[in-house]
């Protein structure tokens, strides 16, 4: 089963995610921040999920930690911020893929199968 690391520091957008992702078939580890996210990263994943701005640790730096660890571990960002979706395609791993918010449930499930497929 595809294993996917979540880090997402709204509550209400996390549970969203974990059991979409979750009913399309994936085991999803959610986490609450960067912090916690950076706890997990011994572990194997297929992929990583991250909101970028978040307190502690952002999802840029939960990324280039996890890919320095996996170095084929597909990452994937969700932001807000049009201003930092724009610098992380910069700053983010080779292969990353940011998503905008707002971003429906299923565009999210649908891009992290195609990155699921490509691998």
């Amino acid at each position: 089963m595809t294993k996917i690391l979540l880090a997402e520091d709204d509550d209400s957008l996390r549970g969203f995610l974990a059991r979409a992702l979750e009913r399309a078939g994936y085991e999803v580890t959610a986490c609450a921040d960067g912090d916690e996210a950076v706890s997990h990263l011994d572990e194997r994943w297929d992929l990583l999920l991250t909101d970028i701005v978040m307190p502690g640790v952002d999802g840029i730096e939960v990324a280039r930690q996890a890919a320095a660890r996996q170095p084929d571990l597909r990452i994937m960002f969700i932001t807000g911020f049009a201003a930092v979706a724009l610098s992380a395609k910069e700053q983010a791993p080779a292969g990353s893929k940011v998503l905008s918010k707002p971003i429906h449930l299923r565009e999210i499930v649908a891009e992290v199968e195609r990155m699921c497929k490509a691998a």
